[in-house]
């Protein structure tokens, strides 16, 4: 018996040392966004120069073209994406010339028709575009649209005339006199990456469209005609916004999060230990298998971390450990009953499923609602989110209580389940909190009505500290020794610039916020001046009024639209008064950050949304075990209840759930706030406003979403009780 426990204890750690060690490598290859690594991101509105309606063709065309540039760059790992109809996304991780790159990235493409000695001949104007065609054999080939027919036949006629050999039309992209000539690249000439497209024999004159023909595969003809296409654009390119990380500042915020993280898993470890010895034990080192997985998946899908990524993360281990403070608990609760080890872990897995599933549900729906109506770095976080779901449910629900079972089977804490997990034994009363909950329901919904309505004539008179993500303009973090705040201020002032707050940082950083919006010239201005006077290194946000407005707006949908799926959802699992509570109780989590956030003047950024929805996403969960439970306790009666059974039924069933509350409150609050001392300012907000959540959840899925169920549900409930 006790042999077989050994041999299984050590398999489970080879199992765990051998994923790792196959697993860890791969992460060598891991994406770090431009917090993490530092970089240059732009994202462009695309336009036609002529004033016409936007086409997806313009918008392809446009893309070859930033793809190109981006090529000549060198960049390991650029992310190019198209956002709606009209933006265009570019994020280069890792490069350091940053002015370089803006420049290479707005070069205008052009195509050029030149002979064998690099004669112009003539150029884009003279075409309308070019299409994947056909020749008379079946054969893949190009159709060159002709928009001015005399030039072209008068410049195919002057090609045709030439001896063979001498007689092609030299197609190229961005030709550069005194770098490219077809003596020089004419064997390279139509290979993906070469700057000369192709080289068509011109046998006669044409005044029409031609057909390119040659030996193309369907993917090259493709290929060569949308670098033609994207060689004849009519579209330009506005900048709205933009963001330069310093590489060092990146590496340095990547070290900081790392450290934050390991130190906080090895807390949760600890903590789930002490308080279910065994199981905890074993549930905690699951985390690790469960942190290779997510993070596998994540490198698998070609997914780009970031520091929204990583407080996704952070909130997935909560939820994580959260299954297994549920399961945990549930066992406890069987085995107090009397029950043996082996049928107390199969009921309390069993009772435990329905409020796992639902509560990680929610969750999903949040994920969901992010990720389409999240840009860039949100949409990363909800990518990230989902992953840690999934990863729940297969891991610390499926793969876990599989493993935990097996050292059940071992029956070495037959006689002593107390080893197993922690419990009070010899029949004495499960140790829980007693709360009278609707005998305090006036006093509770009294001080929370008289705390929301003063924070919301606060908020009113003084508004939030929104940071340029809400408000447009320019953000500057200046990283260098011995620099001063009235330094900076009067340096960017004697620029031309109004400072609308400076302020120091964590590591003497100094940030700066001004309300213009800093264009090409005015960026390179300020990082060459700083650089060269303190030797700074500096990180420049740029957001306009354009995307100002589009932040709003998809802020104010994403809350509708989860809150919204949130009560079909819970309508459906419960029922209607259920999903009014739980709305409720998630108004007043969410205005109570908010108000928060206003009294003590914390910048409000785009992250601060997902950090919003994923309190929802969180104390929704805590709701529902409440809810889960009442709705069992519920089921133990066959008639209809007095208002004193409905009092009790909502009393016992906040009781039966505080510990676990209160348990997964605490593992949830551990990585974040190590996150806050180890980590990096760049999720400050995020993490002050899930211990804001996190304390207000706690509360209101304990002391306001129970009562509220209560006084919604006793006007159905019998006028006297049965003697």
């Amino acid at each position: 018996m006790k042999g077989k426990f050994i041999k299984r204890i050590a398999i489970f750690f080879v199992v765990i040392a051998l994923f790792s060690l196959i697993y860890i490598p791969l992460f060598n290859d891991m994406k770090f966004g431009l917090d993490l690594k530092g970089g240059f991101e732009v994202l462009y509105q695309v336009k036609r120069s002529d004033g016409k309606k936007l086409t997806s063709s313009d918008m392809s065309s446009t893309y070859d073209v930033l793809k190109r540039n981006v090529d000549s760059l060198g960049v390991s790992e650029p992310e190019i994406t198209m956002e709606g109809t009209d933006r265009i996304r570019v994020k280069l991780a890792g490069i350091t010339d940053i002015e370089g790159a803006r420049k290479a990235l707005s070069n205008v493409a052009n195509i050029s028709f030149r002979d064998t000695n690099d004669k112009l001949l003539m150029d884009a104007s003279v075409i309308n575009g070019a299409k994947l065609s056909y020749d008379e054999s079946g054969k893949p080939a190009i159709s060159l649209q002709v928009k001015d027919k005399e030039k072209f036949l008068a410049a195919t006629t002057e090609i045709s005339k030439k001896e063979a050999g001498k007689n092609l039309m030299v197609i190229w992209y961005n030709f550069e006199t005194g770098t490219n000539s077809y003596a020089k690249d004419s064997e390279t000439c139509g290979e993906e990456g070469s700057l000369c497209l192709s080289a068509a024999t011109v046998s006669q004159g044409f005044s029409s469209d031609v057909i390119i023909t040659g030996n193309f595969e369907k993917e090259e003809a493709e290929s060569l005609a949308t670098s033609i296409n994207a060689g004849s654009i009519s579209t330009k390119l506005t900048e709205i916004s933009s963001q330069n990380v310093n590489a060092s500042y990146g590496e340095g915020v990547l070290t900081k999060t790392f450290t934050a993280g390991i130190i906080g898993m090895a807390l949760v470890i600890l903590f789930m230990t002490i308080l279910y010895k065994f199981y905890g034990f074993i549930s905690g080192i699951s985390l690790l298998i469960y942190m290779l997985v997510v993070m596998g998946v994540f490198w698998l899908i070609g997914g780009v971390l970031t520091l929204p990524g990583i407080a996704a993360l952070v909130l997935g281990i909560g939820m994580a450990v959260d299954s297994c403070v549920v399961t945990g608990e549930r066992i406890k609760e069987e085995l107090q009953s009397g029950k043996s080890l082996n049928t107390a872990y199969e009921a309390g897995n069993k009772e435990s499923w329905s409020t796992i599933f639902d509560a990680n549900v929610t969750t999903f729906i949040v994920g969901i609602v992010l990720f389409i109506f999240g840009e860039s770095s949100i949409k990363g976080f909800a990518t990230m989110l989902i992953i840690t779901i999934f990863a729940t449910m297969f891991i610390m629900v499926f793969i876990n209580r599989r493993v935990l079972k097996l050292f059940v089977k071992t029956g070495v804490f037959d006689g002593k389940p107390n080893k197993f997990v922690k419990f009070e034994k010899n029949n004495k009363p499960l140790k829980k909190i007693k709360i009278n909950s609707i005998k305090i329901i006036k006093n509770c919904i009294t001080i929370t009505l008289i705390y929301l309505v003063l924070g919301i004539v606060y908020l009113a008179i003084n508004g939030l500290n929104l940071g340029i993500d809400f408000k447009a303009g320019s953000d500057i973090t200046l990283s260098a020794d011995n620099m001063k705040i009235s330094e900076v201020k009067k340096d960017l002032e004697n620029m031309g610039y109004k400072v609308v707050s400076v302020s120091k940082q964590e590591n003497n950083e100094i940030y700066v916020r001004l309300n213009s919006e800093l264009k090409e010239k005015g960026i390179n201005k300020v990082n060459n001046h700083f650089e060269n006077k303190y030797n700074a290194k500096t990180e420049i946000n740029v957001v306009t009024n354009i995307v100002k407005q589009e932040l709003v707006k998809n802020a104010i949908y994403s809350v509708l639209i989860a809150a919204i799926a949130i009560i079909i959802y819970i309508s459906f699992r419960f029922k209607f008064s259920y999903a009014i509570s739980s709305i409720l109780a998630l108004a007043h989590d969410v205005l109570f950050v908010i108000i928060l956030f206003s009294i003590f003047k914390i910048e409000v950024n785009v992250i601060f949304i997902a950090a919003l929805l994923t309190i929802v996403g969180y104390s929704i969960n805590n709701t529902i075990v409440v809810f889960d439970r009442i709705r069992e306790n519920l089921n133990k009666f066959k008639k209809k209840l007095t208002v004193e059974e409905l009092k009790k039924v909502v009393n016992d069933s906040i009781s039966d759930t505080f510990n676990r509350s209160l348990y997964t409150t605490i593992t949830t609050l551990i990585p974040v706030i190590c996150l806050i001392i180890f980590g990096s300012k760049g999720i400050l907000p995020f993490n002050i406003a899930m211990i804001f959540g996190l304390v207000a959840g706690c509360y209101s899925s304990m002391l306001l979403a129970g009562q509220i169920w209560y006084l919604i549900e006793k006007k159905n409930c019998k006028k006297e009780k049965n003697k």
